[in-house]
Parts: structure tokens; sequence; C-alpha cells
């Protein structure tokens, strides 16, 4: 478990280094520049994903979900939690 962890930590600060190293390289005018672009990238790709769901909620006919009854589970006649109740116990289950 010790070796997995070293693993991971090793990989994430190599991962912290490049991404700070390429991030470092570009002007702070250029880096507000790829924000805004990622973010409007992702938040349009968010708003397609949402309209278009919403949009074919009822378009699948055939894929309708088939709503029935609850049916009753079939028990076995010998089936009780009372197991003193039981007529092969000796009791009768008459009063």
């Amino acid at each position: 478990m010790e070796r997995k962890r070293n693993y991971i930590e090793t990989v994430r600060d190599w991962a912290d280094e490049r991404l700070r190293r390429l991030c470092g390289r570009i002007t702070p005018g250029k880096r507000l520049a790829v924000i805004l672009v990622m973010s409007a990238l992702f938040g349009g790709l968010s708003l397609y994903i949402t309209i278009s769901s919403i949009y074919n909620i009822g378009k699948r006919d055939g894929q309708r979900l088939q709503i029935e009854h609850i049916r009753q589970f079939p028990l076995h006649g010998n089936d009780s939690i009372n197991l003193t109740n039981r007529p092969e116990y000796g009791r009768s289950t008459e009063k």
C-alpha cells in the first residue's frame, strides 16, 4: 500500500511541476485568455448537454418505461418466523 502511495505522490509531483513550468512561461494576459476560452468551451458544452437532454426527454417512443404493479412474492406454505407455531413441531395453528 505504501508503494502505491509513493508512486501516486511521485506522479502528482511530476504533473504539478510540468504544469507550473508550462504556465510560468506564458504572460499573464495569455494566461487570462486561456482561462476565458476554456471556461467558455466547457460552459458551452455543459449547456449543450443539458439542453439536448431536456429536448430529447419524450422523443424515444419505443423505449418508454413500462410501469406495472408490484406482484406478491410466492411464499412456500411452511415459511414462518415463529417456528413453534408450525404443525410439524407438535403445536396446532388452530385455536
